[in-house]
């Protein structure tokens, strides 16, 4: 019998099953997907609160995410974090707490998702937690096989809990050789679907973006990588002529506001929810998983 199972194997699940297994409890994580087609790994990494509610809490989650990030940058072969200056114009979305913490020009962790999410799995396992790629139907399934269960699922929460407020926005993104741009560079509005956005990463400079609300096809769209490239064009005309590498398509998990809280399943066991995480799954995962760690003590004292 495990002391926690949880649910999920995105960024979310990983961080949290990290923190209770370097507390020294055994942990198993249950992802229905492999790594490599959960939406964070899809994940362009730049850490910013993006289409998250409520925008005063996920700040703070955010905050406290940044400087857990900042640590991990100063081992980027290693964590794939990275600390890189950018740019961002017109960027209404921000909060202002969030434009003064990654300062004026703004430096912001970048993070490259092959190799961050291999990194949180293999501190798991060094904390003696494991994986296994398992599709769940009900968390009644699996209550009775440990103390705890950490329901991290994101978007399968729709079907797993049942929670109808769950929302995909969909997001494609490309990637291109990299022409030699060093910065990121951002221009978002909040009343519109796409955002112009440059990312360099190790593999190639990430472009983007769109958010259509509702939408669940995963096909790369051909005349959205062609716009998401002109975008990109205006800002910096060496982009125009890069070779297109990778197209990638996600569905961000939506949720008018995070479910962060504890309840208690069927069978009486302790559960605690950390899904809804938007645009931001990344940016706020520390921070929700120190949360989800405290329900976790409340609930297991009580």
């Amino acid at each position: 019998m495990d002391d926690v199972i949880v649910v999920g194997g995105g960024v979310a699940g990983l961080t949290t099953a990290v923190l209770l297994a370097e507390r020294g409890l055994g942990v198993r994580v249950l992802s229905r997907d492999e790594e490599s087609r959960t939406a964070s790994a899809i994940s362009g990494g730049l850490c910013w609160p993006y289409r998250i509610e409520p925008q005063e809490q996920a700040v703070e989650w955010a905050v406290r995410s940044f400087r857990n990030f900042a640590w991990l940058a100063e081992q980027p072969a290693l964590t794939g974090v990275r600390l890189v200056r950018g740019f961002m114009d017109g960027d209404d979305s921000a909060p202002p707490e969030w434009l003064s913490l990654v300062g004026s020009p703004p430096r912001s962790p970048i993070i490259d998702m092959t190799t961050y999410l291999p990194y949180l799995r293999g501190r798991l396992t060094a904390a003696g937690g494991h994986c296994e790629q398992r599709e769940l139907t009900s968390l009644d399934e699996v209550s009775a096989q440990a103390s705890a269960v950490v329901d991290c699922s994101g978007l399968g929460a729709r079907e797993l809990v049942g929670d109808e407020t769950m929302r995909p926005v969909r997001g494609q993104i490309v990637v291109v050789e990299n022409p030699g741009v060093e910065d990121f560079y951002i221009s978002s509005r909040p009343d519109v679907s796409v955002t112009t956005y440059m990312l360099p990463q190790p593999y190639g400079l990430l472009l983007g973006g769109t958010a259509d609300e509702g939408a669940e096809d995963l096909t790369p769209d051909p005349a959205t990588t062609r716009a998401i490239v002109d975008r990109c064009a205006r800002v910096d005309p060496a982009v125009a002529g890069a070779r297109v590498l990778e197209e990638r398509v996600g569905l961000r998990p939506y949720r008018p506001r995070v479910r962060l809280e504890s309840e208690r399943l069927r069978d009486g066991t302790l559960c605690v929810h950390n899904y809804g995480h938007g645009g931001a799954g990344v940016t706020v995962s520390w921070g929700c998983a120190l949360d989800a760690v405290r329900l976790l003590d409340s609930g297991m004292s009580a």
